[in-house]
């Protein structure tokens, strides 16, 4: 991949997250050992996390209810991270070939100054999103450090913790202790970038299919080119042949276009389809969590600034998600309105002029339908996702403080 040669931040932090996790494709058998060897590395650290937390369960329900629930979240958490990166290694293969033809399509080609210009707004907005979102789950697993160091350093504190609770008393011995700390620090690190890596490459699916849309739309809008064929028109000059001929040789053009994203898109949502559908599913558990050990009574500093910002991030995480959705949706609609740009009333009625007409129905009939990503088939991913998801939220949360 050439994702090296290209000046798109957004591209070269998700194809760096993606190597270190095993999911990046591979060019010669070097580099598929090695990334076979990362990707092993990255299942154990994160069934090990799984297996620390499904075990502190069985602590945590003799020590307090705030425990339990604290727990489960991070139960949530770990889960999403392991069928996220399980998936998409699954399906590796129809991966690789999205990220080909993104590369030879989207990434590296050549545009006009106009086109030009809707690229470089979609590389932007990818940017700005995928900073936000990873500073938010990166600050997240860096504040499950914040505790355990300051009770370390602070000399009137005699017990010691550790970051992920295990209840193994002779982890908590001299050079032990410090060995473990570490070792968990990195399985942090290890959380929060196999919990980014695969919605950045999402996000950016998203948004540079919705630039495609978009650029689709102004080519459409102007496939009679220099030629005005209004002023013929006003000045009573019956437009010739042959321009109908041009016209329709690059209307060919956008419907083959029109034809390679829906297709593309198609498979995009068989990739991400089963990992949307997990990931929305849980996300109404985790922020109804969140928000519970956020405004529980009794929550310690700690543990109320962890959840603020892990509640933060993941009502950012999927407003950010369902709109790169709902951009993909919309603008696929849209192209049906880029026609009503073009003065395809005055072409003659030639073999290219009828052809034209019959082939614009055809594509707004088409048009009509929106391309979208949906949650396993279930249902379209959109910003009405985003509303519902924070309803339901809501809605556990409250039976949740009742109990």
């Amino acid at each position: 991949m050439r994702v090296e040669e290209t000046n798109d931040f957004s591209l070269t932090v998700t194809s760096f997250y993606l190597k270190l996790t095993g999911l990046w494709t591979a060019e010669n058998p070097a580099e598929e050992r090695e990334r076979k060897k990362a990707f092993g590395i990255t299942i154990t650290v994160m069934l090990f996390g799984l297996f620390i937390e499904v075990r502190d369960v069985y602590y945590a329900l003799s020590r307090s209810f705030e425990d339990t629930i604290f727990t489960l979240c991070n139960i949530v958490t770990v889960l999403i991270i392991v069928c996220k990166t399980s998936i998409l290694y699954v399906k590796k293969e129809q991966f690789t070939e999205l990220l080909a033809y993104s590369e030879n399509n989207f990434w590296h080609t050549n545009y006009d100054a106009s086109e030009a210009v809707l690229v470089k707004k979609c590389k932007k907005l990818c940017t700005i999103i995928i900073c936000l979102f990873n500073f938010f789950a990166q600050t997240t697993s860096f504040s499950y450090i914040i505790e355990p160091l300051v009770e370390y350093f602070d000399k009137s504190v005699s017990v010691r913790k550790l970051p992920l609770n295990m209840d193994m008393d002779f982890l908590l011995e001299p050079y032990i202790y410090e060995l473990t700390f570490l070792f968990q620090v990195g399985c942090l690190t290890a959380y929060g970038i196999g919990y980014l890596c695969v919605d950045n490459v999402m996000y950016i699916t998203n948004y540079h299919t919705a630039a495609q849309f978009r650029i689709l739309q102004y080519r459409i809008s102007n496939i009679t080119g220099l030629i005005n064929i209004e002023e013929l028109s006003a000045a009573s000059v019956s437009v010739p042949d042959c321009i109908a001929d041009q016209c329709y040789t690059k209307f060919k053009e956008c419907i083959k276009q029109h034809q390679k994203l829906l297709t593309y898109y198609h498979k995009v949502d068989k990739v991400f389809a089963i990992i949307v559908f997990i990931q929305i599913l849980l996300f109404s558990i985790m922020l109804c969590l969140d928000g519970y050990l956020m405004l529980l009574d009794d929550a310690s500093p700690y543990r109320r600034m962890v959840f603020t910002i892990h509640l933060f991030g993941c009502i950012f995480q999927l407003l950010m998600f369902t709109y790169s959705c709902d951009c993909v949706l919309q603008e696929s609609m849209q192209v049906a309105q880029s026609f009503y740009s073009i003065q395809w009333t005055v072409l003659p009625m030639n073999n290219s002029g009828e052809m034209l007409r019959t082939d614009m129905r055809l594509v707004l009939m088409r048009s009509s339908k929106p391309c979208c990503l949906s949650a396993g088939g279930f249902f379209t991913v959109s910003l009405e996702t985003y509303t519902k998801v924070l309803s339901t939220a809501v809605s556990y949360f409250t039976l949740l403080r009742d109990y």
